[in-house]
């Protein structure tokens, strides 16, 4: 009896280590109704809610896979968790896919005094403790690593701001729009790190089809990218798109193919394909042999790419709205995404504010206007406030540097400018000062008030300031003075009119990135003349590396020309992944009533900046023309230009 007892007692112990060593259920093989109803005693510690046995559940934990013929076939890496063909893993025991995962594992295994952190000096293990203590170390490691992320996202990560009525992925489904890359975006987190992600690759996420009382995982591929959103289809739906879902691929719910194996999380197959395949596991290893994942620091690369070096109670200099010739002192409110809400120093009730993204040109660190001899209204707060700090030069973007000792700008000289008033319009413009560091003072001719309060600082490179013919040659419309009654305009009669001379080529900025974006990609962009608002935009015009934005739902005559680097600009998803407001477009059914009522509204907006009304080209047609048959140049081809180019030569259509 003793020997009949210990051999079932060892039998049961084979068992339990058979399923074990897969960490998972016999119903992995099966979907038949006999499969194992019960756990290991020790699976019976962890925080999840017992699973039931009727379905066929998947729980890697970096041992090696087998044929369900007993033939070893497919491996999981205990280090980086990737699935692969046995044969092809390092070392004669397979356990790693590579020399530098062997050598990282060596190393971690030095880590294991981590544990001692999760638990109280003098009282007993917590149930995280034994959790991590009955596991294999690359999971323990992987499972403190997981909770210390998840304690700094709680921390430092906004909730998403969702938009009633507006889905991007709706949006974007039901009028087949495309989005720009993630990568048309340096600024933006993960501009510079996104790597190959792209249709195709495979992702862990929560199982929504399935009715069991815990958080489950399956497999799913990336079906169609737009920005940081990803359409996604769980593995085993084939061509059935019923399930698919958008999300964003940032979010603390998506993680590499492998994350399940360290960290312990079952793998359900969804509800509705459970009938499809009796070995899960045979079809899993097929389907993801070969395949891309998202790379094991994915999250933690978010993670840092999301940090912002600007602080709250900072302290800075930044363009007045009310006379643009000038700055004013403004500290950092709140930091959003990279974005700065600045309230000026001397609002009392901190409701003078500004915002702009903290690589704008319109910051600086305290004491540039001195240092470049440009206008300053000094406050009237003699000292700083406590806990207000100057912030440091270096978190501010660098300008390229320039020669001026030779041929240089002058003041007089004409060039056309983007109107930072009224940013749909290119005008003819003046220098009217020329400051240190390459940067100069711009006056628009014919709108420019007595005292220059409404000159505005661009320096020299800047990508909003062109030679005299950059609007011809590229056939956008030229704004021309107001009151200049003599049309078409002329640069050559004009330039002879005023006895003035074009600034010289040469000096202007002729770099052309490959940018990456296109004709009609959607993104976010910030309404820059109420630059608080982000909202839903789309690519028009391309012109080299200047683009055309067209907000979604608005007229086109409140488009605006934005350079294809401005920090202003973002991929689909940027507001739900930091949490700032997305302004939705203006629906169908509201856009004959709100044609007058958005003029109303756009004029409002920049009577912020200026205290004096400027005539748009739109109003100057409708006043001067007055049925003469006359037109501006108008671009009867976009020139989508993805590197260097012939900046100032006439493209053919």
């Amino acid at each position: 009896m003793e020997n009949t007892k210990e051999l079932t007692e060892h039998s049961s112990r084979v068992e339990r280590k058979r399923r074990d060593s897969f960490g998972m259920f016999d119903g992995y093989d099966s979907c038949s109704e006999d499969t194992s109803s019960s756990s290991s005693s020790d699976e019976s510690e962890e925080e999840v809610a017992p699973l039931p046995s009727s379905l066929p559940i998947i729980k890697n934990n970096g041992q090696v896979y087998t044929y369900p013929d007993g033939k070893s076939g497919m491996a999981t890496c205990e280090m980086c968790g990737m699935v692969g063909v046995r044969d092809a893993f390092y070392s004669k025991t397979k356990r790693f896919c590579s020399v530098s995962c062997s050598r990282s594992y060596s190393s971690n295994s030095k880590k294991a005094s981590i544990l001692a952190r999760l638990q109280v000096a003098g009282k007993p293990p917590t149930k995280k403790a034994k959790v991590l203590q009955k596991q294999p170390l690359v999971a323990k490691l992987a499972a403190y690593a997981q909770y210390q992320a998840t304690l700094q996202n709680q921390a430092k990560t906004k909730a998403a701001v969702p938009v009633e009525g507006f889905s991007w992925g709706n949006y974007i489904n039901s009028n087949s729009f495309t989005a720009a890359p993630v990568t048309c975006f340096k600024h933006a987190p993960m501009g510079t790190c996104w790597g190959d992600i792209a249709e195709g690759v495979r992702v862990e996420v929560p199982n929504t089809d399935c009715s069991l009382p815990t958080k489950v995982f399956w497999i799913a591929g990336i079906v169609k990218l737009a920005g940081y959103n990803a359409l996604l289809r769980y593995e085993g739906f084939e061509n059935d798109s019923s399930l698919d879902f958008w999300c964003n691929i940032c979010g603390s719910d998506i993680h590499p193919v492998g994350w399940c194996a360290t960290s312990g999380k079952p793998l359900v197959p969804p509800r509705t394909i459970q009938h499809k395949y009796t070995n899960w596991k045979a079809f899993l290893v097929k389907r993801l042999t070969g395949a891309k994942t998202l790379p094991p620091d994915f999250s933690q690369k978010v993670s840092e790419s999301m940090q912002y070096p600007f602080k709250t109670s900072m302290r800075v200099e930044v363009v007045d709205k009310t006379h643009l010739c000038r700055t004013r002192v403004a500290v950092v409110e709140s930091v959003i995404g990279g974005r700065l809400r600045l309230v000026y120093e001397e609002s009392e009730d901190k409701t003078d504010d500004f915002w702009c993204h903290m690589y704008s040109p319109l910051i600086h660190h305290i004491g540039w206007s001195r240092s470049i001899g440009h206008r300053f209204k000094r406050s009237d707060i003699t000292k700083k406030q406590d806990g207000h700090f100057d912030a440091p030069p270096h978190l501010f973007m660098k300008v390229k540097e320039v020669d001026a000792a030779g041929e240089w700008f002058k003041e007089g000289m004409k060039l056309e400018a983007i109107d930072p008033l009224n940013l749909s319009a290119i005008c003819v413009a003046t220098i009217r000062k020329v400051l240190a560091d390459g940067y100069l003072m711009i006056g628009i001719d014919g709108s420019e008030a007595a005292d220059g309060s409404d000159w505005f600082c661009y320096h020299a490179t800047s990508p909003s300031i062109f030679p005299v013919g950059f609007c011809e040659i590229n056939m956008i419309e030229l704004t021309p003075p107001r009151g200049y009654a003599k049309l078409p305009f002329k640069w050559f009669d004009y330039l002879r009119e005023t006895d003035s001379i074009a600034a010289p080529v040469k000096l202007f900025n002729k770099e052309v990135p490959n940018h990456g974006f296109h004709v009609g990609m959607k993104l976010e962009a910030v309404d820059l003349m109420e630059p608080r608002l982000v909202c839903v935009a789309t690519v028009t015009r391309i012109i080299h590396r200047l683009l055309r934005i067209h907000f979604d739902g608005w007229e086109d005559e409140y488009d605006q020309w934005v350079d294809c680097e401005s920090p202003d600009l973002y991929p689909v998803g940027w507001c739900q992944l930091t949490g700032y407001q997305l302004q939705p477009p203006a629906p169908q059914s509201s856009r004959d009533s709100q044609s007058s009522s958005s003029k109303q509204k756009k004029k409002a907006k920049s009577q912020q900046y200026k205290g004096h009304k400027k005539m748009t080209s739109l109003q100057l047609k409708e006043e001067l023309l007055d049925g003469e048959e006359y037109s501006f140049l108008q671009g009867a081809s976009d020139q989508e230009s993805n590197g260097s180019a012939s900046y100032y030569i006439k493209q053919e259509p």
